[in-house]
């Protein structure tokens, strides 16, 4: 019994770890998951997966373990901030992929990357022909960005000189899961009367709304939970 209490303990805590070094990182470590953050997410996996199921090893000295890696990974992460050739060395750059409608292909082959995959990525741009692009480049977090040729660019309403419409703003959510954001209400300046008032003029009670949201135009929008269709396509 408890060793069994000991593994909870132990998952329990490595858990805590891993969300507090994670938080302490940043977003910015866990969406680019550069060459050095590469190595970090697997070491510390490897550490936090020991801490929770190894009982040999002392808590202490695998927490001990866990922090100098993350003091480590931290450290890095600031150099690389403040120094461009550490940046470069530590994360690499952004490697050309084709330019000016040209393929390097000496540059894919030491990506290791494909013609398939190149053709994949760029379908999943909407772009099904080659021919479009002026240039791709292979970004640090291992996404492409692409450039297409101007002839293949789309239309914008200042390439037509049309007037823009009103400003747009963040959207602010109102309801979700049939609970009022009273964080957002209070941020913005409105009250729950008025949030009433516009959920009465529905026909709805706050209760049957999935969720309601200030659209980035300024309508309101909202979903119910009670959708009125008869025969939903997937309905299981």
């Amino acid at each position: 019994m408890e060793s069994i209490v000991e593994i909870i303990a132990r998952a329990v805590l490595a858990f805590a770890i891993m969300m507090i070094i994670t938080r302490v990182l940043g977003k910015q470590t866990i969406a680019q998951m550069t060459y050095h953050d590469f190595v970090a997410a697997i070491t510390l996996g490897a550490l936090t997966s020991n801490l929770a199921l190894n009982n040999m090893i002392k808590i202490s000295h695998m927490i001990v373990t866990l922090l100098t890696f993350s003091g480590i990974a931290y450290l890095l992460m600031i150099l690389s901030l403040k120094n461009r050739k550490m940046r470069k060395w530590f994360s690499g750059q952004p490697t050309m992929i084709i330019q000016d409608g040209r393929i390097l292909e000496d540059n894919m082959r030491k990506q290791k990357l494909s013609l398939d995959t190149l053709n994949q990525e760029l379908r999943e741009r909407n772009i099904f022909n080659i021919e479009e692009v002026q240039y791709a480049v292979l970004e640090l977090n291992g996404e492409i960005s692409v450039l297409r040729k101007p002839q293949f660019l789309p239309v914008s309403r200042g390439d037509l000189q049309l007037k823009t419409g009103k400003r747009q703003t963040f959207p602010i959510e109102l309801i979700m899961d049939g609970q009022i954001i009273q964080s957002n209400l209070r941020q913005h300046s409105l009250t729950i009367e008025w949030l009433l008032s516009q959920v009465g003029k529905k026909g709805l009670s706050v209760a049957e709304v999935n969720y309601a949201v200030i659209s980035s135009n300024g309508q309101i929008y909202f979903d119910p939970y009670d959708d009125h269709i008869s025969n939903p396509i997937d309905k299981e």
